[in-house]
């Protein structure tokens, strides 16, 4: 569908070589030239059989054993670094040949080394706990491990013989399949229907811009651009439910190779988090729907309409109100929202910016997310397809928050436990995001100015909380079933779809057909069960902002300390320490309080005129 204006010649967007180069990350960072890169490779190949060539020998000393883990992290660091300049390359330009022969060399190297240490693990688990105390009593740099230690013994049970091991390992790029194709189908080969905006041009819609046009006043561009994205998915929805189908199935099949009782288990279980955390969420947003339902009728009130469609749950409420943010200007608003922080928060992110961690605009190839990536001995970079609207600025400054936990962690931690665990991965970023709505409001010049921003930021709640919740629930319905014996099928995965969006948003929202198709276009379905922890993660940031607004330098110093924690503890017990319990419901419930609070003050705001 589109406007009925005379279309103008289409704009699109610049190839990768015609971005400008400030525009762009600088991975000369990681490796000055490609040489270096492949130096590096060559290295690693080498260092492969070096590693392989402790099998058998960890029991002997407690010498060869650091010796061995020693090694093996001096291989981990190389491969990082290698992984990361191949991804970053390969994401900004996911159609460029040379960039996917290097990714795939890399992953074959990956099997490679993983079928050479498949044995690592059962190994040492085989060396008695009293014979490891000894060793660690009498070698001095062997204790740094203890906790590492602890954590292969937790998950002893799930660790099989070491020819098992290795046939796995030899599995992986196969495993990894369903996820590989659906990243380069969705970001290279799927197309949408242009469509035509209100000013009568023709316009490209890709994964990057299609926000803008949800976001576009003009009721029929919002709807031309979600049935362009919608239709498209449903195109290809028998290959898509082929795709997902075979990644729900793998899961599946690791979670059972490893004498887990689920998927859902396996994924929770690698990172000791229980699974009533799981539960506590679904239930306790599932208590408070009446919540989202409300703030969909202040949207629907507000928007005038007689039916609200999901292509008018983005449009800000005040769709006459200007409030561009350039990239320069948004650099400042975030500098200012994190002085909360300290000096060296500050002025690490702050040299982030004018050196070049963030590949900032949209062109052709480009993945279409958002995200922070890097590794030990990397800066933390960051993906932007950046638009200048409020959107991009909080996106923006939740990836920084992604990026400071990780520099923080890296440089603060050692490589044996830099790395943070996904469950407390969200929590840095939407803790900047409640400090960033909070610094706005406090900001703002009038009331329209106000409503603006609690639309912006009750949006944004409704889609961290509230909606990843709702794939939470999707994916744990999918994955019963597969286990159940249950065929997933295209009409199974859309009808799921469809009984969670009538649950979540039927009593105000009409449900549209194809909306349905909503499971084909989610890439985190990929890496399963990881949906959830966007809503643990803002659960418990909100209670990490408030705590940081209210007592000022004491919660300042635990959230720093969090932040330099790495892996070095249980992520339980690191948000623990920085004064967040999420093995009960209340954090969640005080979220959600939070949110019905700021839909009550829309409310007024709105009533007020």
């Amino acid at each position: 569908m589109t406007t009925n204006l005379q279309a103008k010649p289409a704009t699109t967007l610049p190839a990768r070589a015609d971005v400008p180069v400030e525009h762009t990350w600088d991975l000369t960072l990681i490796y000055k030239t490609e040489a270096d890169w492949e130096a590096d490779f060559a290295r690693a190949a080498e260092m492969v059989p070096l590693v392989a060539a402790f099998k058998g020998k960890l029991r002997r000393s407690g010498k060869q054993l650091l010796a061995a883990l020693k090694l093996k992290e001096e291989l981990g660091v190389i491969l990082g670094k290698l992984s990361v300049y191949g991804h970053l390359h390969g994401d900004t330009d996911t159609g460029n040949t040379h960039y996917q022969a290097l990714n795939g060399r890399l992953r074959q190297l990956g099997t490679k080394y993983g079928a050479a240490t498949a044995w690592f693990t059962p190994e040492l688990l085989s060396i008695k706990p009293a014979t490891l105390e000894r060793y660690m009593a009498k070698v001095p740099g062997l204790d740094h491990y203890r906790f590492y230690f602890a954590e292969l013994a937790r998950e002893a049970a799930h660790v099989r013989s070491a020819e098992v091991e290795q046939v796995l390992a030899l599995s992986g790029q196969t495993a990894g399949a369903a996820s590989s194709i659906f990243g380069m189908f969705n970001n290279a080969d799927l197309k949408f229907d242009p469509i035509v905006d209100a000013d009568g041009v023709t316009r490209e819609l890709t994964h990057g811009n299609y926000s803008t046009f949800l976001e576009n006043p003009d009721r029929s561009v919002r709807e031309a651009a979600f049935r362009s994205v919608f239709g498209a998915y449903s195109k290809w929805r028998n290959t898509m439910a082929a795709m997902y189908t075979a990644q729900v199935k793998q899961d599946v099949f690791t979670a059972r190779v490893r004498n887990h009782a689920s998927a859902r288990a396996r994924a929770l279980g690698d990172i000791n988090v229980p699974e009533l955390v799981y539960d506590n969420l679904v239930n306790t947003v599932n208590a408070n729907l009446d919540k989202l339902h409300r703030f969909m009728a202040v949207r629907k009130k507000m928007l005038g309409v007689d039916k609200l469609q999901f292509w008018d749950l983005y449009v800000p409420l005040l769709g006459d109100y200007d409030f561009k943010v350039t990239y320069e200007e948004a650099q400042k608003i975030i500098l200012e929202t994190v002085s909360v922080f300290g000096d060296e928060y500050v002025q690490v992110l702050k040299g982030g910016f004018e050196n070049r961690w963030v590949d900032i605009y949209e062109n052709q190839g480009k993945r279409s997310v958002a995200y922070s990536s890097g590794t030990y001995g990397t800066v933390p970079y960051m993906l932007m397809n950046w638009q200048d609207n409020i959107g991009s600025l909080f996106t923006l400054i939740h990836e920084g928050g992604h990026s400071m936990h990780s520099w923080f962690s890296r440089t603060k931690q050692p490589y044996t436990y830099c790395f943070y665990t996904l469950f407390t991965a969200e929590t840095a970023s939407t803790v900047n995001e409640a400090l960033l709505a909070h610094h706005l409001l406090k900001q703002a010049k009038n009331k329209t100015e106000r409503k603006y921003i609690l639309n912006e930021y009750l949006d944004r709640f409704r889609a961290t909380l509230f909606r990843q919740t709702q794939f939470a629930e999707f994916e744990k319905i999918a994955h019963e079933k597969e286990e159940a014996g249950e065929p997933l099928t295209l009409k199974v995965l859309c009808d799921i779809t469809r009984e969670l969006n009538e649950k979540y948003y039927g009593a105000v929202v009409e449900i549209d057909p194809l909306i349905t198709m909503e499971w084909a276009r989610i890439p985190h379905f990929y890496r399963a069960f990881y949906v959830y922890q966007y809503a643990t993660g803002i659960s418990a940031a909100t209670t990490l902002a408030a705590q940081i607004l209210e007592e000022g330098e004491p919660a300042v110093k635990r959230y720093l300390e969090f932040l330099s924690s790495g892996g070095s503890d249980y992520s339980i017990n690191l948000l623990a320490k920085a004064g967040v319990d999420l093995s009960t419901p209340a954090p969640i419930q005080k979220a959600l309080d939070v949110f019905g609070r700021y839909v009550e003050e829309l409310e007024q705001l709105c009533d007020e005129e």
